[in-house]
């Protein structure tokens, strides 16, 4: 395992349920510590946060939001101070211009000749305040991890030096030890089982699964188990009893309790944004179907492991479906695939892996 000689800072804008393992794995690689800076998230907002680490060191920052929507900000109250305390030899913070103390921490790092090191999806589309924001962060990085090759190419794009963007597949789960349990050649009854997994919200497109869905004829519609609970999820129980009452709604569900659904299962579906679950159903040799979202399913999802929506329509779904279930022996093929892909390259231990090589390439600079 690669390790980090010396003492390192991360300044999140919250701590999210699903990074704690990760904290905690890059937090063993760090001989002098990990510190972690992370607040609240804003009122209402759909995010599971937890309170505390196992190894890493957390400090808990007071987020002041402010606005909403596109205008929205925020600034991390007593950045500074934990800056102070912890006095990290590095600091990895989000290329995220929302954060406008990002600036201030990394000017306390540079009046010190201490290396900042960006962490970011990318250069969305934004407005030209906000470019402007991002450019200035960049300059500020001595290196940047992208999530994806997409914004590692976008950083290049903006001017970062190849030579210091490194790529960190977003990865949520180990690698997998257990052995495969070989789905049979055919459907349990001839009938396929579809599996969704995540949180019932507007922009997981759930719905434009089930019209999808009940566009199929009636001999090839599968079964449907959809996994999570939402806002949506009394308006999408409604709609699938109008559209498609093969969907079963079983809740929401977390760690152990997935296993029997993804074990059951012939197809993951997510035709949405987000989709942490994507790298649970491949660690369980499913072959995956997913929509564009943001670009970091391009290191997940391929043409050896599933399908990428070319748009957000039922009928291109309806089709990508029909196609996928037509083949059973392609289908499982596809699967053992998906579980090559996060065995061997996009994993938590390769996410460390490549966070100790950045933060040593700018230690060593420094």
């Amino acid at each position: 395992m690669n390790m980090i000689h010396a003492r390192v800072g991360l300044q999140q804008r919250v701590l999210p349920e699903y990074r704690a393992e990760f904290f905690d794995t890059l937090a063993t690689a760090c001989l002098q510590g990990l510190g972690v800076f992370a607040g609240e998230p804003c009122q209402g907002e759909a995010v599971e946060v937890v309170d505390q680490l196992s190894i890493a060191h957390y400090t808990h920052a007071r987020n002041l939001h402010f606005f909403r929507g596109s205008a929205y900000f925020y600034w991390q109250a007593g950045v500074l101070g934990w800056l102070q305390r912890w006095q990290p030899d590095v600091l990895i913070m989000e290329i995220n211009p929302r954060n406008r103390s990002n600036p201030l921490a990394a000017r306390w790092m540079k009046e010190r000749g201490r290396p900042v090191l960006g962490w970011g999806l990318g250069l969305p589309g934004a407005g030209k305040i906000y470019r402007l924001i991002y450019h200035s962060l960049l300059r500020s990085c001595d290196a940047v991890i992208a999530y994806s090759t997409t914004a590692a190419l976008q950083y290049r794009h903006a001017g970062v030096d190849p030579s210091r963007v490194f790529v960190a597949a977003n990865a949520v789960t180990r690698r997998p030890t257990d052995l495969v349990v070989a789905r049979p050649p055919s459907f349990h009854e001839n009938t396929p089982q579809l599996l969704f997994v995540g949180r019932l919200q507007p922009r997981k497109r759930v719905d434009t699964l089930l019209y999808a869905l009940a566009m199929l004829p009636p001999h090839q519609q599968p079964r449907l188990s959809i996994i999570g609970d939402g806002p949506d999820r009394s308006r999408l129980e409604m709609l699938a009893w109008q559209v498609y009452p093969r969907a079963v709604f079983h809740g929401a569900k977390r760690g152990q309790e997935l296993d029997p659904y993804y074990q059951a299962a012939d197809l993951f579906i997510l035709p949405g944004t987000g989709g942490l679950a994507i790298q649970q159903a491949m660690a369980h040799a499913l072959p995956v179907i997913v929509g564009a979202a943001d670009g970091t399913q391009i290191e997940l999802v391929r043409e050896e492991n599933g399908w990428t929506l070319p748009d957000d329509s039922p009928e291109t779904l309806a089709r990508v479906i029909r196609e996928a279930l037509s083949d059973v022996e392609r289908l499982r093929q596809k699967g053992l695939a998906s579980r090559r892909i996060v065995s061997e390259e996009v994993n938590l231990e390769g996410m460390v892996k490549t966070f100790c090589t950045a933060v040593e390439s700018v230690l060593s600079k420094a």
